[in-house]
């Protein structure tokens, strides 16, 4: 029947990489972890070289351990691995594209700032 082949299925638990999205994002949010990103973004001064310089070793970092505890290698292998899962994910699971997509802005450069309104820090400045 149908639920014999389905069994084979299970093993690769669609929802894992939701989870394990949600709790890479929520590690993101993590006080601490927000201000290593801001203080690396902040150093990148949105040039593209500099983010991926800065940025992307302290987002590897936050990633690397959330998903250590999923039983992803706690190296570069073991991120690179989870990004192909998620994005072998993301065309068939929208809950997960739209994950996918709030973690990359987090490691990317808002393109969409004017350029003049980045690094003021707010306007309560003077």
């Amino acid at each position: 029947g149908a639920a014999g082949h389905a069994a084979g299925l299970v093993l690769s638990v669609p929802r894992v990489p939701a989870v394990v999205l949600g709790e890479v994002l929520k590690a993101f949010g993590a006080p601490e972890n927000a201000q290593r990103m801001e203080e690396a973004r902040d150093n990148a001064c949105n040039d593209m070289g500099k983010m991926l310089q800065f940025l992307l070793p302290v987002a590897t970092q936050i990633q690397q351990d959330v998903i250590k505890a999923y039983g992803f290698s706690s190296d570069g292998e073991g991120v690179l691995k989870f990004a192909r899962l998620i994005k072998s994910y993301e065309s068939q699971d929208p809950e997960i594209a739209s994950m996918a997509g709030k973690l990359k802005a987090m490691f990317l450069p808002p393109m969409t700032l004017p350029p003049h309104g980045a690094g003021t820090g707010g306007v309560a400045a003077s």
